[in-house]
């Protein structure tokens, strides 16, 4: 009786329980409008690309298939899918067998084995060899750019002054003894024209040589014809006296004057050239002496511009190089000319020789002392091999460039430089024509990697260039010969008891 009210009450409370669960999902569902989503959506579904085998086999259906035990084909969902293998870069096909063989195409040995494809992923680093990964290549920016033959725009960049040309030079140095009466040309840097008066100098001995022609021929007019030996002693005393003042320097306008009879007290002196007084030593009133300087003058007309370029150029200058000259204190003017001469000797404290340049200044611009920069540029040559400049490391010690082998794989290599211009260095040993080097990021390529490890694997022919080269290796350590035995006894480590 118990048992069976036990039962009865459980029965209620399941039912009680089921009927409200019912009617919850009732209400819940009645309440929901029409066209609404439901909270717990369905899942969406997933897009199948095949049906693979399920045991593993290499077979595949594009619609739900069982295999000959009766067992489903799995499906592939575009999810799941693994991603297809990027294709690799073969750098060429070596031999099967380990033979020194290669070959840029397949190719089959004579017992018919295929050659095996190197990629550029597997292929080991040579000795000597930097190895970048590609990610860092781009990270750095690396740049490559061909070797190519080209002409060179060669100039040769120096400083400069302007000086006095020295075969325009004039120093007035009377040849008699005198004193200065008068001085005209009484100031440094004046200008004065062709024959016009420079000083007025008094001169007993001019006085006295003019006398003495005068005397003499006076005596030529009063000897008798019939006294010819006198008559020529005469003529020769005239002649002396007249040779001295020509010998003096005297004029001609003055001389006319004196063979009129006309004996002036001052002798006046004139310039011989049209200049600029470059030093006036004299002063009014002094007195000289025969080869003392008085003035210098100076043409200025055509002037000289002095150029000192460093030794480590000198073998890049040649007469009749063209050269421009500039100056700070004359700006947009510029001054052209040609290498005249080049001196035969090195300043020993500048360590550079000097350049010679004739250069017109009919209007006066050029001054003496004016400093400004010179451009020396070369003459046509010849195309040569080049780089660019920035594809040059320089050790001081010697000069590297890395050439890219393949990708992320560059070699160091050692090579002579030439001539230079702005842009390309001229590479005169170490590489050829087609070669790829870096250009850009080489400094950061040296930071990235071992550098100078990879420099000191490098052999003896490859670090001239000789990128087929293999480095040294030390021989058999089993063929080297043994050290001779002797009969000695081993020393003892311990003391002896």
């Amino acid at each position: 009786m118990k048992r069976a009210g036990i039962l009865a009450v459980l029965f209620s409370i399941a039912a009680s329980g089921g009927l409200g669960w019912w009617i919850g999902a009732r209400r819940a569902t009645n309440d929901t409008p029409s066209g609404a989503t439901p909270q717990a959506a369905a899942p969406q579904a997933r897009k199948v690309l095949y049906y693979r085998n399920a045991m593993g086999l290499p077979d595949t259906s594009p619609v739900p298939k069982k295999d000959p035990m009766g067992m489903d084909y799995v499906p592939v969902y575009a999810d799941d899918a693994p991603a297809a293998p990027q294709a690799r870069k073969v750098l060429y096909y070596r031999n099967a067998m380990g033979l020194p063989d290669t070959s840029p195409v397949p190719k089959k040995d004579p017992m018919g084995m295929d050659y095996v494809p190197v990629y550029a992923e597997d292929a080991p680093a040579a000795p000597g060899t930097v190895v970048i990964s590609p990610e860092k290549i781009q990270r750095l920016g690396v740049r490559t750019q061909a070797t190519e033959r080209r002409v060179l725009d060669e100039q040769l960049r120096a400083s400069g002054s302007i000086a006095v040309d020295e075969t325009r030079r004039h120093v007035i140095a009377p040849r008699f003894e005198g004193w200065i009466e008068r001085l005209y040309a009484n100031q440094t840097g004046a200008l004065v024209r062709r024959g016009a008066p420079l000083a007025d100098v008094y001169s007993p001995e001019l006085i006295s040589a003019q006398n003495e022609y005068l005397i003499a021929q006076r005596a030529l007019r009063a000897l008798a014809a019939s006294d010819p030996q006198a008559k020529q002693g005469m003529q020769a005393l005239a002649d002396a006296a007249l040779s001295r003042l020509q010998n003096w320097g005297i004029g001609s306008g003055q001389l006319a004057r004196l063979r009129a009879g006309e004996v002036r007290r001052l002798l006046t002196l004139s310039a011989p050239v049209d200049g600029v007084v470059l030093d006036k030593p004299a002063i009014e009133g002094m007195r000289f002496m025969p080869g003392e300087k008085i003035l210098e003058l100076a043409d200025l007309s055509q002037v000289w511009l002095l150029a000192d370029v460093p030794t480590l150029e000198a073998s890049r200058v040649e007469l009749g190089q063209s050269v421009v000259f500039t100056s700070p204190a004359l700006p947009g003017r510029t001054f052209s000319g040609a290498v005249a001469f080049v001196y035969p000797t090195i300043d020993q404290a500048a360590r550079t020789i000097r350049l010679r340049v004739v250069l017109d200044n009919s209007d006066g611009t050029l001054r003496p002392n004016l400093y400004g920069n010179v451009m020396v540029s070369a003459k046509d040559s010849e195309a040569v091999l080049a780089v660019p400049t920035s594809a040059v490391l320089d050790s001081g010690r010697r000069r590297i460039v890395l050439v890219a082998l393949a990708e992320g794989r560059f070699e160091p290599r050692e090579v002579d430089v030439g001539r230079h211009d702005e842009t390309y260095i001229e590479i005169t040993r170490g590489l050829a024509d087609g070669d790829v080097v870096v250009v850009a990021a080489n400094f950061l390529i040296d930071a990235e990697s071992n550098l100078r490890a990879a420099l000191s694997g490098l052999g003896p022919h490859a670090a001239h260039g000789d990128s087929k080269a293999a480095p040294e290796r030390d021989p058999d350590p089993a063929a080297k010969p043994k050290a001779p035995e002797t009969d000695k006894p081993p020393a003892h480590s311990g003391h002896g008891g």
